[in-house]
């Protein structure tokens, strides 16, 4: 429990340090920000292949393994599908465009949209680091939650320009910046105490994690990255920070 607790401060905090970093680099080109986004999607793709789908099938039941891991990755894609749909947030995370949710967003301050948008992207990957520690095997656990916690640096770093470029000062945009690394701590702990009542659900579980990690990689970073005219630059970096975790779950063992 120690070790999950660890897991869920460091995976969170990394989101905060990105932000950070992310006020010494403020007025960064988008093709920075793509680079470095592209750079965590990549570690974030991988890891969702070899801490989350892989071991889904491991743990699965024989022959039937591998229809509940695909089922499972598509609950878990289509899990955030309906609340990409249903809540108003901000669509792209590194923009301030607003999806068509007239009635509502027009209720919502811009912070709130912010909270809400970097929320729904952040759950799940908590909720994936803590899943992966049901599995038993801590080289798999520390995969996953080094592999987000790597990938949230840049991300906690490509937030911080377009919120105080909508008008949102330094002292809130920190303020959120620390919501969003809480929002990644709470869902870390769920995914641990939800596989820990029952570890029947893991395979499952597992790849339902995997599946909404894949969603948001498909849906929210590879699109934004890839809509400034970087789109070569952002592919290398993608395999970069893909073959990184590979060594890194090598060294690991």
């Amino acid at each position: 429990m120690k070790l999950v607790l660890l897991t869920a401060l460091g995976v969170g905090g990394a989101t905060i340090l990105g932000a950070i970093i992310g006020f010494l680099f403020k007025k960064a080109s988008h093709k920075f920000n793509d680079i470095i986004l592209s750079f965590a999607a990549g570690v974030m793709l991988a890891a969702s292949v070899i801490g989350l789908v892989l071991p889904s099938l491991e743990h699965g039941n024989g022959s039937t393994a591998v229809v509940v891991t695909i089922i499972g990755v598509f609950c878990g894609a289509f899990c955030v599908n309906i609340i990409d749909k249903v809540v108003p947030h901000l669509h792209r995370i590194t923009g301030v465009d607003q999806e068509n949710h007239p009635d509502k967003t027009k209720q919502l301050n811009k912070i709130l949209l912010f909270v809400i948008a970097i929320a729904i992207h952040n759950l799940p990957e908590g909720i994936a680091a803590g899943v992966s520690f049901g599995t038993g095997n801590t080289a798999d656990a520390i995969t996953v939650a080094g592999g987000i916690a790597l990938q949230n640096i840049p991300e906690g770093m490509v937030i911080i320009a377009p919120m105080l470029a909508s008008g949102i000062n330094s002292k809130r945009t920190f303020v959120i910046a620390m919501a969003t690394g809480v929002v990644e701590v709470f869902g870390t702990l769920l995914g641990y105490f939800a596989v820990s009542i029952s570890t029947a659900i893991l395979p499952f579980a597992l790849a339902f994690a995997g599946g909404t990690m894949l969603y948001v990689i498909s849906d929210e970073m590879i699109p934004e990255t890839h809509a400034h005219g970087s789109e070569r630059g952002a592919t290398y970096a993608l395999l970069v920070g893909f073959c990184l975790m590979l060594a890194f779950d090598v060294m690991l063992g």
